[in-house]
């Protein structure tokens, strides 16, 4: 082997573990998903821990303060238990009812979750139409247009 190749073979191996170790300190590789009931039951037990929920979005309790770039607002679960979370960035545009919302990030000590990351998503708008509904004649004659 030449020494180039060797340099090279050298070089690529290091951006390898380089990168290896960059994702895998990462918080979320960490994280462990979690539900808001065993959070809100539980919450000493995950205290310094990176955690994943998600839940539905309570609209009414949406606070956002634009100066600061300050979001307050509470999600639940299927059991209607809240959850408060707070996170400094920015409001994702589709904060609306019927959203289901995915948090990363700690719990403090008074169980307030604190995100540092805030995604969301809407169900309906992936689902399918009723198919009971479904117009056969109404769709051929849109193919043959």
């Amino acid at each position: 082997m030449s020494k180039n190749k060797k340099i090279l073979t050298g070089l690529i191996l290091g951006a390898a573990a380089l990168m290896i170790m960059m994702f895998s300190s990462m918080p979320s590789a960490g994280s462990k998903e979690i539900t808001i009931s065993d959070i809100v039951d539980n919450r000493d037990q995950y205290k310094g821990d990176y955690i994943m929920t998600q839940g539905l979005l309570n609209k009414d309790s949406v606070q956002w303060d634009a100066d600061k770039i300050e979001l307050e607002f509470s999600i639940y679960d299927e059991n209607d238990v809240t959850l408060p979370v707070f996170h400094k960035g920015i409001k994702p545009d589709n904060f609306s009812d019927d959203v289901i919302v995915i948090v990363e990030g700690f719990v403090n000590e008074e169980g307030v979750f604190e995100a540092e990351k805030v995604q969301t998503k809407c169900p309906s708008k992936y689902e399918g139409e009723d198919m009971e509904n479904y117009d056969v004649e109404t769709h051929q004659e849109l193919l043959n247009d």
